[in-house]
């Protein structure tokens, strides 16, 4: 899990920056929005009833999908009680936007449908025990919207990065890097990993009948080299 000081500057960005992160952080039209127009899309075709929203931020995801799926049972977790609050002021409620740790879920296995995260897998440092956790607590299905960090940076560095993951080097060489850190941190978007929707598939796969994945921005024929983010939705029925 993360050192103490890996959480402790998370918390401070999360606690510094709620009254400005929809500002930072929300856009309409953007990646997630996208992911979020396919989710409502799969919800009504799959006639999926509760959603459980994991590391909700100020709410945007529980709010846009209250909006498209009225009868939809939604609810998320997030751990920062000053995102919390800044969700509570824009109408939801403590039964909607409540306490939750992403990587021990408070909920018995089969709770929701589907579980779903937005931009929050390259933050964790164990991204795959989070989704360990979305799979266990989901009866139907989970849906990710997350980086792909092998489409990022100059077609060089792509390149370079793509090479060294295909000769399981690219750890080793993140890790050099960064000084040992394996992270960065930034005024935009705080502590991050180098993380990939792909970094997961295998396992992912090995959990769900079917997967079925979208670029919501980049372009080009190929996912894993061309889209940036990722939009993921696997189905554990078939």
């Amino acid at each position: 899990m993360k050192s103490n000081n890996e959480i402790e500057l998370q918390r401070d960005y999360y606690a510094r920056t709620a009254s400005i992160y929809d500002e930072l952080h929300v856009q309409n039209g953007d990646e997630h929005f996208m992911a979020l127009s396919w989710l409502a899309a799969l919800i009504g075709h799959y006639k999926i009833t509760s959603v459980l929203d994991v590391g909700s931020g100020t709410g945007r995801g529980l709010i846009y999908l209250k909006k498209m799926c009225p009868e939809l049972k939604v609810v998320g977790i997030e751990q920062s009680c000053e995102q919390r609050k800044i969700g509570y002021k824009k109408g939801l409620t403590e039964l909607e936007l409540i306490d939750g740790d992403a990587l021990n879920i408070a909920l018995e296995n089969n709770s929701f449908d589907l579980v779903c995260e937005f931009g929050v897998l390259h933050h964790v440092k164990k991204p795959q025990v989070m989704i360990g956790e979305m799979l266990r607590v989901s009866k139907f299905g989970i849906f990710i919207s997350d980086d792909n960090h092998f489409a990022c940076g100059s077609s060089v560095n792509q390149i370079t990065k793509r090479f060294l993951r295909s000769i399981h080097a690219w750890k080793l060489a993140y890790w050099l890097r960064t000084g040992g850190k394996c992270y960065g941190i930034s005024e935009g978007d705080g502590l991050s990993y180098a993380y990939s929707v792909f970094d997961d598939y295998d396992f992912i796969a090995k959990h769900c009948q079917s997967i079925n994945m979208m670029n919501t921005n980049g372009k080009g024929d190929s996912l894993f080299r061309s889209a940036q983010n990722v939009a993921l939705f696997g189905r554990k029925e078939p």
